[in-house]
């Protein structure tokens, strides 16, 4: 049980929930981790970046401050989005990658991510390592670097143009006669999405790109795309574009001010790299709450979706396993591994574009074949104790079992149970919704009679 990282680093209120003591102590800890797995090199090097939120100054001195006292050198190299640091991590000789951001979560927030030497987030048992050095620096702290021998910080913002070239290069021929509309959320995509998109020959209008430490993701960006949608409309634009706060997200809006989620981007892409013969086994990662439809929509086109559970790290985990180069989130985390370790925003816009100019088709034309499944969630209130047995007890099990049947491979059953609340989720899909509606008022009366 983690004590201090959760699915995606290390995250809370910033200066109460993650203050500078635990900053420093995090560099401590890191600091001492990559020397004893370094210990035959002379220099340790790592990559640090930021988001635009005004604590992250704050938590990077603090950062900082520990990784320098255990000799540890940082190249910072500013605001750039996190699959940035994560591919200069990798390209260069950094053994580590630092991103400062809370993602898509309000500016009041802020979090500190930590990738490996070869771009991919930190494993299990390393994060676990980490967390009990970050509980005993009294231990490792004992005999410290002095005098020259600290680290070094150096500012690096240059290495942001390798980052941004790389999402350039990526992309064949140029984006010329389409106009779009992009939305920085005010955050780490405010100045490399629209550098990318003009080098490529795109008319663009760019919005939420004037980031003040406060503003970020305030009812912009991928997490709010409903004034990305009126500006779509109002331009006459081809499509809109909206990132999260460090840009490893994307949301779309097709012409018609449409928002098409994470899903259907896959979907768009996948199909576009079948075409090319570049997707790997006809294969897609996707999580378990993608809906049926584009499930039955992949399969008309040979396109076999694998389910991972939900987050990130699941799919990725996934993708390596069966080495499938294309996996994500219907929240627009989309991992293109041909082209980087994580999921990254403004590299899959550019290969969006790329697809929907291929084809000679407007986006929402590419996603009306796509008819998402009837869907209905009911939270069935048990007794806390007995919330997290539902699938020990066999009754409900094998009923759920026996209505799954019925449904005949047109629905499926996802229960969950709630982290904070004696909440037991229903939720049937189906192609019909009368029995969508049917099939799950009959499961959650038997959960409810079973677990109250």
């Amino acid at each position: 049980m983690r004590k201090y990282f959760g699915t995606d680093g290390i995250r809370g209120e910033a200066n109460k929930e993650l203050t500078v003591e635990l900053a420093l102590r995090l560099g401590y800890a890191l600091g001492y981790t990559l020397k004893k797995q370094h210990c035959n090199e002379k220099t340790i090097k790592v990559i640090m970046g930021s988001d635009t939120r005004r604590s992250g100054y704050m938590l990077r001195s603090a950062l900082s401050a520990g990784l320098n006292a255990m000799g540890i050198n940082i190249d910072f190299v500013g605001v750039i989005p996190t699959p940035g640091v994560a591919y200069l991590t990798e390209k260069s000789t950094a053994k580590a990658g630092i991103m400062i951001s809370a993602s898509h979560n309000p500016a009041k927030d802020n979090g500190i991510k930590i990738f490996w030497e070869d771009g991919y987030k930190l494993p299990d048992d390393v994060e676990l390592e980490i967390e009990k050095l970050m509980d005993n620096v009294d231990e490792i702290t004992k005999d410290l670097p002095a005098g020259d021998e600290v680290g070094r910080f150096t500012y690096a913002e240059d290495e942001y143009y390798i980052y941004r070239d790389h999402v350039i290069s990526t992309v064949s021929g140029d984006f010329s006669g389409m106009k779009i509309i992009l939305d920085a959320a005010n955050g780490s995509a405010y100045r490399v999405a629209k550098e990318v998109f003009l080098a490529l020959g795109a008319e663009i209008v760019i919005i939420n790109d004037a980031p003040n430490g406060k503003n970020i993701n305030v009812k912009c960006g991928s997490t709010h795309p409903e004034i990305l949608s009126k500006v779509v409309i109002g331009y006459e634009a081809d499509l809109g574009l909206a990132y999260d706060g460090d840009a490893d997200r994307l949301i779309a809006v097709d012409k018609n001010g449409n928002i098409i989620d994470g899903d259907k981007i896959i979907a768009v892409l996948a199909l576009g790299m079948k075409n090319r013969d570049e997707l790997k086994r006809n294969q897609v990662v996707t999580t378990v709450m993608s809906n049926m439809g584009f499930e039955d929509y992949l399969s008309n086109k040979g396109i076999e979706l694998i389910r991972a559970n939900v987050g990130d790290r699941y799919v990725l985990e996934k993708m390596k396993e069966l080495k499938i180069n294309i996996g994500g989130e219907q929240s627009g985390h989309i991992i293109l591994s041909d082209f980087g370790t994580t999921g990254d925003g403004v590299l899959t816009s550019v290969k969006l574009v790329e697809a929907i100019r291929d084809s000679a088709k407007s986006l929402d034309e590419l996603v009306s074949e796509i008819v998402d499944w009837p869907q209905l969630l009911i939270n069935v209130r048990v007794d806390n104790t007995k919330k997290n047995l539902w699938n020990r007890n066999e009754v409900i099990v094998n009923y759920i079992e026996e209505k799954e049947k019925e449904m005949a491979g047109l629905g499926r059953v996802l229960v969950r149970t709630s982290g904070t609340e004696p909440i037991v989720r229903v939720m049937v899909e189906g192609k019909e919704m009368a029995t969508v509606e049917r099939v799950a008022k009959e499961i959650a009366a038997v959960v409810e009679k079973e677990l109250i």
